[in-house]
């Protein structure tokens, strides 16, 4: 059981790593044409070395998820929080191309489990009527995050550069390392069986091909590619080369999209407790998006008042996690928890490193708007796929 001390500190000093984890994969969004430069990276190159962070993101979800069920959340957390500080002074020091992916690789592992650790220790906590609420509050907290790499980072990289930005990264995974070690004092769960790592991995794997989550991890697919490439890398060159605003006027459109994906979350989630409408939720905001995005390319001519609304609604509309992992974690026992909710994290990130490298060759053939009709066509795929695997389950 958790400390007496309650729940609200312990899971928001856990939620400090997924504040890092957000703020460092959306730091290329407002960085893109100094990286590029620095680098002697093409868009295209660019958007598959930092979609290497996506990609090691997935393949650690695995091991991690298995860690957060054997270890529990307090010593997986310090572990990862330990390689992202490490990631992050890497991609500061990166001094070309191939430095850089490795970088993005160890941030990427290292922030593999900055969601689950808390959702992990809120799911062994809290009932699970509740337990869509609390991830929601968890999402809302860590999504202040994109708060930080919007505004903020564009003032810091027009004074000192991008590498400033992942010094400062660096700086926050210590204090989020040390505010963990000293609130967090969950033990980790008594082992009920013998099984062995392997197993471990295989249950995991099992758990994301299961019918109860299959639906989901379709869902998934899409729907964390879409944050990480319309904040996290073509919002900023869409508003920059299409619109012509300067990198401070596209960090405030960009800050104001990561508010509303900070104050969504919670919102779905007591939206989703009142209506008992998942399914609906969760596609509805998916093909929502897809329209969204092809208004925001239609409307190229238009003054960006009508982009930074169209920002802001994507940000309220995309932010429905909260609805899919209170899905993920009603489908399992409390001791399998961390599993599950790992199995449904490999399909956001495993779709975010698959859709990041489609997105740049789309931009290298047909510019920064051709990457953005891309996530259109993956968010009506994903949700059409999740709809028709709904109705079947």
């Amino acid at each position: 059981m958790p400390q007496k001390g309650g729940l609200a500190v312990p899971i928001l000093a856990l939620a400090l790593g997924h504040v890092l984890s957000n703020a460092v994969r959306t730091l290329p969004a407002l960085a893109a044409d100094r990286m590029q430069a620095s680098l002697g990276l093409s868009p295209e190159g660019l958007a598959a070395v930092t979609g290497t962070f996506s990609l090691a993101f997935a393949l650690a979800l695995v091991p991690v998820g298995v860690g957060l069920d054997r270890l529990g959340a307090r010593r997986t957390a310090l572990i990862l929080l330990a390689v992202a500080g490490l990631g992050a002074v890497l991609a500061a020091l990166a001094p070309g191309a191939w430095t850089m992916l490795l970088a993005q690789a160890v941030l990427g592992a290292g922030c593999a489990g900055m969601l689950m650790a808390p959702m992990t220790y809120a799911a062994r906590a809290v009932p699970p009527s509740r337990f869509g609420l609390w991830s929601g509050i968890i999402l809302t907290f860590g999504n202040t995050g994109m708060l930080l790499s919007g505004s903020p980072l564009a003032w810091l990289v027009d004074w000192q550069g991008w590498r400033a930005g992942y010094w400062a990264m660096a700086g926050f995974a210590l204090l989020a390392l040390l505010a963990v070690a000293l609130v967090v004092r969950q033990p980790p769960p008594a082992r009920r069986d013998r099984t062995s790592l392997w197993q471990d991995a295989r249950e995991v794997l099992a758990i994301a091909a299961s019918p109860a989550l299959r639906p989901l991890m379709v869902f998934g697919a899409a729907s964390f590619a879409t944050i990480i490439g319309l904040r996290g890398l073509w919002g900023g060159p869409w508003l920059m080369e299409a619109k012509g605003l300067t990198r401070i006027e596209a960090g405030h459109i960009l800050t104001a999209c990561a508010l509303a994906m900070t104050l969504a979350p919670v919102f779905c989630g007591w939206v989703e407790r009142r209506l008992g409408r998942p399914t609906l939720m969760l596609a509805g905001s998916h093909l929502a998006v897809a329209g969204l995005i092809l208004a925001l390319l239609a409307g190229r001519g238009l003054p960006p008042g009508w982009d930074a609304a169209i920002f802001v609604l994507i940000g309220l509309l995309v932010s429905v996690q909260p609805v899919a992992f209170g899905q993920a974690r009603a489908a399992v026992p409390p001791e399998r928890a961390g599993r599950a909710l790992s199995a449904l994290n490999i399909a956001f990130f495993a779709g975010a490193a698959a859709l990041q490298p489609i997105s740049g060759l789309a931009a290298s053939r047909g510019g920064v708007g051709a990457a953005l009709a891309s996530l259109a066509v993956a968010l009506i795929a994903s949700g059409t796929g999740f709809l028709l695997l709904r109705r079947r389950a």
